[in-house]
């Protein structure tokens, strides 16, 4: 017995081995919202043009919504004989509302349907990653903000170079994040547009609407070329590319986590909320979350790799081999939304030991270059012979096993007679961290000042979205609910489904999370969100507020 869905051309049913190479809906069961969303999008399209009947338009939506409740609830029963979650859905309509489920495939091919939800599905990983983004700025903000002054080695070839601030350190990671935050933003912008239309891959002869589908689903425009709306996975290239420099550069601040916790290093400490111990040794303290962030890493860079290598000898137009570009993609998403997470719950929970960085930051001659750079000032000397007279003076400190600045003058004039009693001001690390402070150095007051720019770039950026989608709903009329009490808002970092929501959460006096008056909106556009329940919170109407992800 062939296949229900397509098995007109067919007499018998796939060997076993086919089925199991064919099926696809482990993975892409994931897509149900985005999924039934296109395909409420098309059914409201196919009635609007009269290419189907209304009443039929309005029993297929009727049945697309019971559907979605019950995947939601988890009494679907997902059918892999039916190969995919198109299938599956496509499936279950019929037996919920009989022939007229056969319509909803008017004008449409499961290659269109395919690269419309895998689109929708991106899109909004996009947006739960900004947002899980944003989060870690705004702790590594705070924390630098704390350690503005705190002073600490600076390192190239990992060796001592000159002193910097924890805080500079940690300021230059969100500029890492917010060059993150835009890559994705412009994958963002590249990828919305609807594939929805296109059919198989040369469009269709009946009289669709293919802008009003793609409004309706939030795209910007319909794709312009049928080939390439259903044969071409660039939007999933770019975002896993966009990922993977992501997840280098978490990889970068957890491997100097796991080198400064080291007891051979000892610059900071982490608590037991994001360390374990071992089987035999119990005085062992292990970063487990910060290796396990830094090899997340290798996981999304495979999946890059992966797509790429699926895709670079694929003529026009659809072709089998692009059903793996999904699991991945998926697996990569997910892994660095779990390194995002991790990441941000280390930097909050991190503690410097400013002791050991400040002695630290005076090991290995860190100085030097202040030497250096006091008899360029002061003698007016060329550097290069400044360095040289430094060499050979740091090498008179490191025969007599102390530090620059505890150097007697004497020997320092052995080297230089012109070196007077005022180069001693310039010795000390924390002289060294005030001096630089050209724009973008370490001078504390520059990185106060930067971490105070940042902060309030990060919460007009809240404001601005939490005001951009209050209007939104006001204007388009979403309906309100009220008196969710009690309610702690979802994990903003997990992935998001096109039904994802704004939820405003109202503090009332010790109350953390009562949700009053919830606003259920459509996913528009790429918003931050709060990383937990007020923790970015605004004054509006005289009540502290926060806007937080749901779904």
């Amino acid at each position: 017995m062939s296949n229900s869905m397509w098995g007109g051309r067919f007499s018998e049913r796939p060997d076993q081995i086919m089925e199991e190479i064919n099926v696809s809906i482990d993975v892409d069961r994931h897509l149900y919202a985005q999924d039934i969303a296109a395909s409420k999008a098309h059914a409201a399209m196919l009635a609007a043009q009269g290419i189907i009947p209304a009443a039929d338009g309005a029993a297929i939506l009727s049945g697309l919504d019971g559907i979605r409740a019950e995947i939601d609830s988890g009494s679907f029963v997902f059918k892999p004989a039916l190969e995919d979650i198109h299938m599956n859905v496509e499936s279950r309509l019929a037996e919920l509302i009989g022939p007229v489920a056969g319509r909803l495939h008017t004008a449409r091919s499961r290659n269109d349907q395919v690269a419309t939800d895998f689109r929708l599905f991106v899109r909004d990983t996009i947006a739960a990653t900004d947002a899980a983004l944003a989060a870690l700025q705004s702790a590594l903000v705070e924390r630098a903000g704390q350690h503005a002054a705190t002073v600490m080695p600076g390192f190239t070839h990992f060796q001592t170079a000159q002193p910097v601030t924890f805080g500079h350190h940690l300021l230059a990671y969100v500029e890492m994040v917010a060059r993150d935050r835009g890559r994705f933003q412009d994958a963002a912008r590249r990828l919305n547009e609807s594939p929805l239309g296109a059919a198989a891959l040369a469009g269709t002869s009946f009289a669709i609407d293919r802008h009003a589908t793609a409004t309706a689903l939030g795209f910007e425009r319909p794709m312009a070329n049928s080939l390439d709306a259903v044969s071409d996975r660039d939007f999933v290239l770019e975002s896993l590319a966009a990922a993977s420099i992501c997840a280098v550069h978490l990889s970068r601040l957890a491997e100097e986590i796991v080198v400064w916790s080291s007891p051979l290093v000892g610059l900071v400490r982490l608590s037991d909320k994001f360390t374990t111990g071992s089987s035999i040794m119990p005085q062992k303290r292990n970063p487990d979350a910060a290796e396990l962030v830094r090899a997340k890493t290798g996981r999304v860079i495979g999946a890059l790799n992966g797509l790429l290598i699926v895709m670079k000898g694929l003529p026009l137009a659809y072709q089998k081999d692009m059903q793996e570009d999904k699991q991945g993609a998926m697996e990569a998403f997910a892994a660095l939304s779990l390194a995002i997470r991790a990441m941000t719950g280390m930097v909050r929970d991190v503690v410097a030991d400013e002791a050991r960085m400040k002695a630290a930051a005076g090991e290995g001659y860190a100085t030097a270059t202040d030497l250096a750079d006091w008899l360029v000032r002061t003698l007016k000397m060329p550097f290069r012979d400044a360095h040289h007279v430094t060499g050979r003076i740091v090498a008179r400190a490191a025969r007599a096993g102390v530090a620059l600045h505890e150097l007697p003058l004497s020997e320092m004039q052995a080297e230089e007679a012109k070196i007077t009693a005022d180069v001693m001001g310039v010795l000390s690390v924390e002289s060294s961290v005030r001096s630089r402070a050209s724009y973008g150095g370490t001078a504390p007051e520059n990185v106060a000042a930067q971490a105070a720019g940042w902060a309030r770039r990060l919460q007009q950026e809240h404001e601005k979205a939490w005001g951009l989608e209050r209007r939104s709903c006001l204007k388009s009329g979403c309906p309100l609910m009220g008196q969710w009490r009690g309610r702690e808002a979802r994990n903003p970092l997990q992935p998001l489904a096109s039904a994802a929501v704004w939820t405003l959460f109202v503090s009332i006096g010790n109350t953390k999370s009562v949700a009053e008056s919830v606003a259920i909106c459509p996913l528009s556009g790429v918003f931050p969100a709060c990383g937990a329940p007020l923790s970015r919170s605004s004054a509006r109407n005289g009540r502290p507020m926060a806007v937080c992800w749901v779904s």
